[in-house]
């Protein structure tokens, strides 16, 4: 009883000074007695872990995206080859495959992040990621003879990469930090994640105009990228294992049971990961969306097509931001209410058909709606991410994070199977793919309608 009065007059306070200085030795001291207590943390401005974690995660979504852009660019055909009826729409083909990867090892990403310490699965797969990175050069320096779908087996080793570091660097923050600072925390996290969303994107796009054929040497940049993310991993302080007794069962590569329980008892959890498959189902279909008005439909080139696409990153850094903001170490049911409707909004604004090219906004127009759309999506993403992070127990955070993972990737894999069918549809029809949008937002309207958290305060406990 006198642990929590006395923290609360320290945070009261603004904190001690030197928290900072002697962070290292007691936090390293705790956790090698398997002792760690979120009473000795520091505050999260100042807690140098916490912002290496972030700048690992920053850098590692940087890779994910870039890379994957580079792909989905040139999986997408341009207007001309649309018009000659010669070119092959492969985006889907290419999230089947990122998809594949987290279907297949989330599962058993989740039971390490939780069997071992979730630092050391971090640096573990920096290093991976460099690796791959050098194969993907690889593979760009044969692109003419292996073409596009010979680059789905480097895109299958990445997404593979990204399954085994999601658990742990989603699980690791309830453990870095206090419950109450997980809203910011989040918010800054899926900002920062988003930030690296919009610049890889537009680099994918200036690498592709600026290097044409050449585009071994935009991979150069993934290397780098994956080194320093290693570097950034190494300021993590040490974490003990949160259930280092946790027995291996082949139910791990799916869904455990654990797991399978807490969400039949949780409705919350429960709803939270339905609405996390639809909003990526949702947010896998307008990626694709927004490559094909751009190329496609509009006539754009690499470059302003992948604007577009940063565009949402944009918002959605802001709404990130402002969602964490806004909730106040609470989850916060009007803060969820506000996004999805927004959502929604901007979805069907996007979807109208005009006189120019077949869209009403344009290329220019486009740009501010976009911002706009990401910006309720990022509001209502991180008050139900944060409810996935705070309500299970801590020995099965990890197992959460992973299952999150692949109903992420479920939504993903059906987000790019109902890109198909559009296609085909509109192909069919004559129809123009900017009416995909309004799928999308005839997707997100019974979740704006229907999903409302639990609103509650988040309280701190040792984990």
């Amino acid at each position: 009883m006198t642990a929590k009065p006395a923290r609360r007059t320290h945070e009261a306070a603004g904190g001690s000074h030197h928290s900072g200085d002697i962070e290292p030795m007691s936090l390293r001291v705790a956790c090698v007695n398997n002792e760690y207590s979120h009473d000795s943390l520091p505050e999260l401005y100042r807690d140098k872990s916490f912002w290496g974690m972030a700048s690992t995660q920053f850098l590692g979504a940087f890779n994910d995206n870039l890379f994957k852009q580079l792909i989905l660019l040139l999986a997408t055909p341009t207007a001309l080859q649309v018009a000659q009826g010669s070119g092959k729409d492969l985006q889907s083909e290419a999230q089947y495959v990122f998809a594949a990867a987290f279907l297949i090892f989330s599962g058993f990403a989740g039971f390490l992040s939780d069997r071992f310490s979730k630092r050391r699965i971090v640096i573990l797969a920096k290093v991976a990621e460099i690796l791959i990175m050098l194969l993907g050069m690889i593979g760009f320096m044969l692109f003419d003879r292996i073409g596009v779908t010979g680059m789905f087996v480097v895109l299958f080793l990445m997404g593979t990469h990204s399954a085994f570091f999601g658990p742990s660097k989603y699980g690791i923050l309830p453990e870095m930090i206090r419950a109450t600072d997980l809203p910011r925390a989040n918010g800054i996290f899926l900002m920062m994640t988003f930030l690296a969303i919009i610049f890889g994107m537009a680099l994918a796009g200036a690498l592709l105009t600026l290097f044409g054929e050449r585009v071994w040497l935009a991979s150069l940049a993934c290397i780098a990228i994956a080194v320093l993310g290693t570097i950034t991993a190494q300021w993590v302080r040490p974490l003990p294992p949160a259930n280092p007794n946790l027995p291996y069962s082949w139910s791990c590569w799916m869904i455990s049971k654990d797991t399978l329980q807490l969400l039949r008892q949780d409705r919350q959890l429960l709803a939270a990961m339905a609405v996390v498959a639809v909003f990526w189902m949702v947010g896998g279909t307008v990626l694709q969306t927004v490559n094909a008005l751009g190329k496609s439909q509009l006539g754009l080139d690499e470059l302003r097509t992948s604007l577009l696409a940063a565009a949402i990153g944009i918002g959605t850094a802001i709404g990130c931001m402002l969602g964490g903001y806004l909730s106040r170490g609470r989850v916060n049911r009007s803060v969820v209410s506000a996004g999805t409707f927004g959502t929604v909004a901007t979805l069907a604004i996007m979807s109208l058909l005009g006189a120019q090219h077949g869209h009403l906004l344009g290329f220019y127009a486009s740009i501010p709606v976009l911002i706009l759309l990401g910006t309720f999506s990022g509001m209502f993403i991180v008050p139900v991410q944060v409810t996935l992070q705070s309500r299970p127990p801590r020995e099965e955070k990890g197992r959460m994070i992973a299952t999150m993972n692949q109903i992420s990737w479920i939504g993903v894999i059906l987000g790019a199977l109902l890109y198909e069918i559009c296609i085909l549809t509109l192909e069919f029809t004559g129809g123009q793919r900017s009416l995909i949008f309004g799928v999308t937002a005839l997707l997100m309207l019974p979740v704006a309608l229907l999903y409302r958290p639990q609103d509650e305060q988040l309280a701190d406990a040792a984990p």
